[in-house]
């Protein structure tokens, strides 16, 4: 009796009611196996979407909750000739070593044959031809079908697996007329040998299955390091967690069996396996792939910490509010892999051109031999010529050119905090030129901090801070931080509108207005040196203090404005905030084009009006209370906090309290639409130059399998410049 498999563990279940499921898939070579599997599941009524990740070897799918088992999308691509299993970054890995080294071994045994076979062939030529009589010559022949057509058999079973996986599925990938080349380049050899004629081409077939399998390892290595390139964030996902019993013991449970509402223990040195909150324990947590700050931040009870970030000095009790999925970093994870899946315009155009490569190659072929027939030559030259087209017009380059630079550039953003959450956004933001700022919580710090904490005395701080911690108000909760949250003050009584006052040391302590803490002079003085801030008075006794607070600049805003300058694009502010907060931000980033106390509805009549003039307005803003602002512009990049990330309403979102991410996105979107049409213009060519010699005779299989191979490498070398740091950063960092 057949075992059954339960795959629902690695189902992800949407709000929607959509599920969905990430699957490893063996044997994905080239846009022609894009072509079968997308078209093969599409043709199921109850999956609702399948897209191929050509550069990670990775199909999502998804379907309504119900309509599907997890089990029946593996036994569908089953039927379309291809072997998938659930996504499991060991798994993958284990499966990318093996693939390479069975590479290895296929070419190792193709160049020991084709050296043998050279040598034989130069035993046979080396003298004068008329001395070497018909029967040496055809045991010469016939010991170099012997060696041949076994390694032949070996050595090319990954050109033959996908061509047979594409033809069952009803499809032809580049692998097709490669297998028919090398069918027909032995055929025609083994029926020449047997006709005594002096041709065979025994050693161009091994020789030509040496020089596709060097292009296909050296391809698979790029592909490699392309994947490597994309920051997997996968690995950084624990696979079990210690989970902390009621009494007190501790077991170690693989994470998918952990619920919300757990305590799990993190050791020091460990990852964080879940997002939750601590409930006791004081450590330091490497937090840079949250907010990008490479510095250890400290952690406490109460501190919230997030999957995938490092434990470093402490051990930590964590309540869990989610595990596996639902954490931050398995929403980053979505966005990158929905970045690299996504079809932009120029794989939707590298896609069709693919798709028309199989009726228009083998026509032309056909034409070409029976063309070179027509004008006397004869069938076995003619047949040769035709197999060198099948070969060389391959569109491997055609179907990486798009697809290897998107994967790159999607890492090289992740590095630096940037997700894109639509496929053609990196083209679009290279086609800004001018870039719309919102204020509040996108220049500055969503956060109000104390602005006078040096005017302020430090026991002044602490004790003042220790009555706000009694409020939730923003206000008082920045005196609280600035203090590193004290204990709040116990008896606390709250005076509406006014603020709190308690009796601490036999005297009462407020905390609130001027006028109820009976501050006005020095409010008055410290209202005057911050006239965009909100002020917060205290006083204990005769002793009296005034907080200023307010929203602080994001620490690189000003070099990050010059940054958008340099590169030759305007900045201009919209905002709701009052006249006197947006004119005091813009004059201190150099900003001359600003507008202020708009509501969101005037802020889409500014938006539709610079778009009615022809401009491609970058918007950037929180992507909470500006998402009618973020969907009606060109583009847009949101500063989002990680815990609203997959709430953000824009088409690119950004981690930490840096501005930084938002000239360097557009440097790398700038240099990744070039190198796409690099890449473009560069099949493009390569097709219109080399059919045209592989038609007029003027080329070998041997010289086509080099320059097919030859061509992908140039075009997946070309798009790992994506990783590399733009030319205008390099100059800024001079500068």
């Amino acid at each position: 009796m057949a075992t059954q498999q339960d795959l629902s563990v690695f189902v992800r279940h949407g709000a929607d009611g959509v599920a969905g499921m990430e699957l490893a898939v063996e044997g994905i070579r080239c846009a022609g196996c894009m072509q079968a599997i997308e078209s093969g599941l599409g043709r199921d009524a109850a999956i609702l979407k399948a897209r191929v990740n050509l550069a990670l070897k990775r199909v999502t799918v998804e379907w309504r909750e119900g309509a599907l088992r997890p089990e029946g999308v593996i036994e569908r691509l089953a039927a379309l000739g291809f072997k998938a299993y659930p996504f499991l970054p060991s798994a993958e890995r284990d499966s990318i070593t093996q693939e390479e080294k069975r590479l290895l071994r296929y070419l190792a045994v193709a160049g020991f044959a084709s050296m043998n076979i050279m040598l034989l062939s130069v035993s046979v030529w080396s003298g004068n031809s008329s001395d070497i009589s018909p029967v040496t010559r055809d045991f010469f022949h016939w010991l170099s079908a012997l060696i041949a057509l076994p390694t032949a058999a070996y050595s090319g079973r990954p050109f033959y697996e996908s061509a047979m996986r594409a033809l069952r599925a009803g499809a032809v990938n580049m692998d097709v007329p490669i297998t028919l080349g090398v069918v027909l380049a032995l055929g025609m050899s083994v029926v020449e040998t047997a006709n005594h004629s002096q041709h065979a081409y025994f050693d161009g077939v091994t020789m030509l299955l040496f020089f596709l399998l060097i292009g296909r390892y050296l391809d698979q290595l790029m592909r490699r390091r392309t994947r490597d390139l994309a920051g997997n964030l996968a690995a950084l996902k624990a696979e079990t967690a210690t989970r902390l019993a009621a009494d007190g013991t501790t077991t170690i449970v693989p994470i998918a069996a952990v619920a919300p509402g757990d305590l799990v223990l993190v050791q020091p040195g460990e990852r964080v396996c879940v997002d939750g909150v601590v409930e006791s324990g004081r450590s330091e947590i490497d937090r840079s792939l949250v907010t990008g700050e490479t510095a250890p931040a400290p952690i406490t009870a109460g501190g919230q910490v997030h999957a995938g970030t490092m434990n470093l000095s402490g051990a930590l009790t964590v309540r869990v509010e989610a595990a596996g999925t639902g954490t931050l970093l398995d929403e980053i994870d979505k966005l990158m892999a929905q970045a690299v899946e996504s079809r932009s315009r120029y794989v939707r155009l590298s896609d069709r051109a693919a798709r028309l490569y199989a009726p228009v190659v083998h026509t032309i072929a056909f034409v070409t031999v029976v063309g070179w027939i027509a004008f006397g030559l004869a069938w076995q030259q003619a047949l040769i010529i035709a197999i060198t087209v099948l070969i060389i017009t391959c569109p491997c380059a055609l179907g990486l050119a798009i697809p290897a630079v998107q994967v790159v550039a999607a890492s090289a953003l992740f590095r630096r905090q940037v997700m894109l959450k639509e496929g053609d956004a990196l083209e679009r933001l290279a086609e800004a030129d001018l870039v719309v700022f919102d204020k509040t919580g996108t220049l500055t710090l969503p956060e109000p901090e104390l602005l006078n904490c040096c005017a302020i005395a430090p026991e002044t701080l602490r004790v003042a801070a220790g009555l706000a911690a009694a409020s939730r108000h923003p206000l008082a909760q920045a005196i609280s931080r600035a203090a590193e949250n004290p204990a709040p003050v116990a008896d606390t009584q709250e005076h509406r509108g006014a603020g709190l006052a308690a009796m601490v040391e036999g005297e009462e302590m407020r905390l609130g207005s001027a006028a109820f803490c009976e501050t006005e002079g020095l409010a008055a003085q410290v209202g005057a040196a911050h006239p965009t801030a909100s002020l917060i008075c205290w006083r204990h006794g005769e002793t009296c203090a005034v907080f200023a607070i307010g929203q602080r600049l994001r620490p690189d805003a000003l070099s990050s404005i010059q940054s958008l300058g340099r590169l030759g694009l305007e900045v201009m502010i919209l905002s709701g905030d009052r006249d006197t907060a947006v004119a005091a931000v813009a004059g201190e980033l150099g900003i001359d084009s600003w507008k202020a106390g708009l509501r969101p509805d005037e802020k889409l009549a500014v938006l539709d009006a610079l778009a009615a003039r022809g401009r491609k307005v970058l918007m950037v803003g929180d992507g909470l209370n500006d998402a009618p602002a973020l969907a009606k512009a060109h583009v847009s990049i949101s500063p989002i906090s990680a815990t609203h990330l997959a709430q953000a309403a824009a088409d690119i979102v950004f981690l930490g309290d840096s501005l930084g991410p938002v000239p360097a996105s557009i440097r790398i979107a700038r240099q990744a639409r070039g190198l796409m049409m690099q890449n473009l213009w560069f099949a493009v060519l390569y097709n219109m130059v080399a059919v045209p010699i592989a038609i007029a005779g003027l080329a070998t299989p041997l010289v086509a399998a080099a320059a097919m191979s030859g061509s992908s490498l140039v075009v997946t070398l070309n798009a790992l410049r994506a990783a590399k740091r733009p030319p205008e950063a390099n100059a800024e960092a001079s500068a």
